[in-house]
């Protein structure tokens, strides 16, 4: 191989070493972490075994977590896909000026920390909070609703923190659709929902399915969040992990509780991907 081959090797090692000592060396250790024992007084014994595995995938405790936590990433993705792709297409339709403002507005809550975005819906969400005291002002409920460390309380906080990432996902696409075949359907008289549901939404396809995942994966592995508006009381895979090596002392299920959340996502990720990818392909063959 020639210098000149070899220049792009060269040039890609720098990164290639950090992401191999950032990523994949704590991954592999935490790995191997999961392998392993504890014993009491926070020892750790070293004789490799699949106990925690054993563990996680047959103790009712662990998989009550897990599916409460895809669930909540599935419906998480849901609300945003319902709000993000609309919101996406408004702003692919609105004139520059406006647009760079609404994007400003779209992007200003990841401007803010996660744990001041959650800690501002804690107030909202309170049995004295904003929402409930409109709620009984307005007389829709005659006492305070229990929003907090429940599922709808959860999955409004989340939604609010993920849902840009949606909404850039699919104006990304929308930036890329073909106006003129718009054009040609509306003078073939086609209503302004087939023209959506037929020339839009098949387009974008792509710019929705590459937000649904980023959210879904981000709502799985989120913690900030889910600690303070679901608590003690609503659980899910990421505060049991913290649970596992600060209070219980035992890192090696807190590791295999974290290897078997990564396998998942990223089962799911590659599986929803696939699918999307065939169904996205008849519709164009």
């Amino acid at each position: 191989m020639s210098k000149r081959d070899a220049l792009p090797y060269w040039l890609s090692a720098p990164a290639a070493i950090t992401v191999l000592s950032l990523v994949a060396i704590p991954l592999i250790m935490t790995f191997s972490l999961s392998l392993q024992t504890p014993l009491s007084g926070g020892v750790i014994d070293s004789t490799i075994t699949a106990q925690n595995y054993s563990n996680v995938v047959t103790d009712n405790y662990y998989l009550q977590i897990f599916a409460r936590t895809f669930i909540l990433a599935a419906v998480v993705t849901t609300v945003c896909i319902l709000i993000g792709v609309p919101e996406a297409y408004v702003l692919s339709r609105l004139p520059s000026t406006w647009r760079a403002v609404s994007i400003v507005i779209v992007l200003g809550p990841l401007l803010v920390s996660v744990v001041v975005r959650t800690l501002g819906w804690a107030i909202l969400l309170g049995r004295e909070g904003l929402i409930n005291a409109a709620l009984i002002a307005t007389g829709l409920t005659s006492e305070p609703l229990q929003l907090m460390y429940t599922y709808t309380g959860l999955v409004i906080a989340m939604s609010h923190v993920l849902v840009p990432f949606m909404v850039l996902s699919v104006w990304a696409s929308f930036q890329k659709l073909d106006l003129a075949t718009e054009q040609a359907a509306d003078s073939l008289g086609a209503d302004f929902l087939t023209i959506l549901r037929r020339i839009v939404f098949p387009q974008v396809i792509p710019g929705v399915l590459s937000g649904s995942l980023i959210v879904f994966a981000l709502t799985a592995g989120a913690f900030g969040t889910p600690a303070i508006i679901g608590g003690r009381r609503l659980k899910v895979v990421s505060t049991t992990i913290y649970d596992e090596f600060l209070d219980y002392v035992n890192w090696p299920m807190g590791a295999a509780l974290a290897g078997v959340l990564m396998l998942l996502v990223l089962a799911v990720s590659i599986l929803t991907n696939r699918f999307i990818e065939r169904r996205y392909k008849q519709v164009f063959e």
